[in-house]
């Protein structure tokens, strides 16, 4: 870093690896440069507010992060992802829903049905959130994301 300050792929790997030891001022300083040196880089935009929403921290914040950066890539399936998780975050879960479901279709990752299971299961359709679930496992049993979720919420499939 020292010798390339303002090189942005190293600025958000930096960021990434912080969020990963949780330390989240430090990732948000650095995410937050990445954004002023780049502000088209929507994956930098994406993990603020997704760390944000995930945490359940400065939500409506986190909301303007992720929309923004869904302005920047239209249609991306986990940016879309992320706005579900921060809508379900806001209690808006039909909505969450909505959004979760058409990440899902673009994209049917472990992550993508490890959230859109919760919404299901929050919304009590147990069942499809199960279904999901299972789908997300065989594609990747060891995603983080989802055993957390089955661990959560008590689920053994």
């Amino acid at each position: 870093m020292a010798r390339w300050p303002q090189d942005v792929d190293l600025l958000y790997e930096q960021a990434m690896v912080a969020e990963k030891m949780d330390r989240l001022a430090e990732m948000e300083t650095l995410l937050r440069r990445v954004m002023q040196l780049k502000p088209d880089h929507q994956h930098a935009y994406n993990a603020l507010g997704y760390s944000l929403a995930d945490r359940g921290l400065r939500l409506e914040e986190a909301r303007a992060l992720i929309v923004k950066a869904l302005e920047l890539a239209p249609g991306d399936p986990f940016i879309t992802d992320s706005l579900g998780w921060v809508e379900f975050r806001l209690g808006r879960h039909e909505e969450a829903l909505r959004l979760l479901r058409d990440a899902y279709r673009a994209r049917p990752d472990t992550e993508i049905a490890a959230h859109l299971g919760e919404v299901l299961w929050v919304l009590g359709r147990q069942d499809e959130a199960r279904a999901i679930w299972r789908e997300g496992r065989a594609r990747d049993a060891g995603n983080e994301v989802l055993r957390e979720t089955l661990v959560r919420l008590r689920q053994d499939l």
